[in-house]
């Protein structure tokens, strides 16, 4: 009895959270405009692609996701290993103020850094996106790679390095692969993170730099169209893709042995 209160209980749970996504994309293939269905249809997603204006968001989105991703990611990876390496005490301090932009509400954050903009007198527009996206992923890498770094023997490296291997040498082939998984992860997210931020990218973008999702609640404010509809449902997709991967890469060996088996 209480396992099937349980059971029903998650049910309706992720039914209360999927359902009007399902609903969202059910309507992505509508032939009519309006609530009514009317056939199924790919004319929205033709007409998405053909949208001008979407399609440069989108490639401002994808532009900005890849190129934040790839250098939080640098930055965040050679700050884990910088911060692992401290004593108990100025580690701990360092841990809680980069943990602290994580569970900041972004709408502080992102007011944060264009009264940072104005005062540096950058003008806002592609830089100042590109500059927030790295900011606040950069967190989300270090407590990414984190958790593989103290997975990790402090004698590797100078094991390599007893055995003849220089500096460079020793860290790419000893510690680099060790740690790879929670580089990785810590891209994926990264990448995720950036192309669903709206709250930031909206107090940091600038007049023609437009992200997929200021466009959206731009349109969104003149009514729904179908092509939202469309576009939405090609984000969650993606989005979920990635979830999906992540989730994947950060499940234990010994687990992924014991699933196969």
């Amino acid at each position: 009895m209480i396992k099937t209160v349980k059971w029903t209980y998650t049910g309706l749970i992720f039914l209360f959270l999927y359902a009007p996504i399902a609903v969202l994309i059910v309507y992505s293939f509508n032939d009519s405009r309006f609530r009514t269905w009317n056939g199924f249809t790919l004319r929205w997603y033709r007409e998405l692609f053909g949208n001008a204006a979407i399609m440069q968001s989108l490639r401002n989105t994808l532009i900005i996701a890849f190129v934040s991703a790839t250098v939080a990611t640098v930055v965040g990876t050679v700050a884990a290993i910088g911060i692992n390496a401290m004593k108990r005490g100025p580690k701990a301090v360092i841990m809680n103020v980069a943990y602290l932009p994580v569970i900041n509400p972004d709408i502080v954050t992102g007011i944060s850094l264009l009264l940072l903009f104005v005062f540096l007198n950058i003008p806002p527009g592609f830089a100042t996106l590109l500059l927030a996206h790295i900011t606040f992923n950069i967190p989300y890498v270090i407590l990414s790679v984190m958790p593989r770094i103290k997975m990790l023997s402090k004698h590797t490296y100078e094991a390599a390095m007893d055995l003849g291997a220089p500096p460079y040498l020793a860290f790419r082939k000893a510690v680099l692969p060790e740690i790879m998984p929670g580089i990785v992860n810590g891209f994926l997210l990264a990448l995720t993170l950036s192309i669903d931020d709206f709250v930031i990218s909206f107090f940091t973008t600038g007049p023609g730099v437009s992200t997929l999702s200021i466009t959206i609640f731009s349109m969104a404010r003149r009514g729904i169209r179908p092509e939202i509809n469309a576009l939405s449902s090609l984000m969650f997709v993606t989005v979920l893709t990635l979830l999906i991967i992540i989730n994947i890469r950060a499940t234990p060996p010994d687990i992924k042995r014991k699933r196969k088996g």
